[in-house]
């Protein structure tokens, strides 16, 4: 579970405009405010990702995407609710555009998650929201899967993150599937 002195030093982070590391279902992730630019622009650096490449929103339940999900269709909602929580990402419409284009990429759609993973609960949680979720390493390397990896990393100096929560991953062997909710059909095989 994460540990009150985690949750505390994360969500200060977050506050500040700072980037986190922190265990998900299969790596470990980075994450941001979504709605701080500039925390999304450090988070970008640190990964050294393209902009146009787009990042997810994780969120601890349903009522946490209530912005994006209220207004879909029964038949979409049920899509959704087959997998949440569970590591499904789906890309669902954001009609109102409510959500910048440095978290959409290149895309009209924005990447949703709710995570099974009780860190990622306790931390969407004790944040308020979701956050922006993407693994942490460095764009076209490898992902972190362990806290010791990570960790050997960050103090290397080859990665950079804010604040390390300390966890561990749900031992999944390849990254969350994305889906696209309009069509159904798999962008990302799980």
């Amino acid at each position: 579970m994460l540990s009150l002195r985690n949750r505390l030093g994360a969500v200060k982070t977050l506050a500040e405009g700072g980037v986190i590391a922190y265990p998900t279902e299969s790596v470990f992730g980075f994450g941001c405010d979504p709605q701080c630019p500039q925390a999304i622009e450090r988070l970008l650096q640190y990964k050294r990702r393209a902009r146009h490449k787009g990042l997810i929103l994780v969120a601890a339940n349903q009522a946490q995407l209530a912005p994006w999900v209220f207004g879909l269709p029964a038949e979409q909602r049920q899509r959704l609710e087959q997998t949440w929580p569970g590591p499904v990402t789906w890309l669902v419409p954001d009609p109102n555009n409510w959500i910048p284009d440095a978290i959409k990429g290149q895309y009209s759609s924005v990447a949703l998650r709710v995570s099974a993973h009780p860190v990622v609960q306790a931390l969407c949680l004790a944040w308020g929201g979701p956050i922006v979720s993407t693994s942490a390493n460095i764009s076209g390397r490898p992902p972190f899967k362990s806290e010791y990896s990570l960790l050997r990393a960050v103090r290397g100096s080859q990665l950079s993150a804010d604040y390390v929560v300390s966890g561990a991953t749900q031992g999944r062997r390849n990254p969350t599937e994305i889906r696209d909710l309009l069509s159904g059909d798999i962008i990302r095989a799980g």
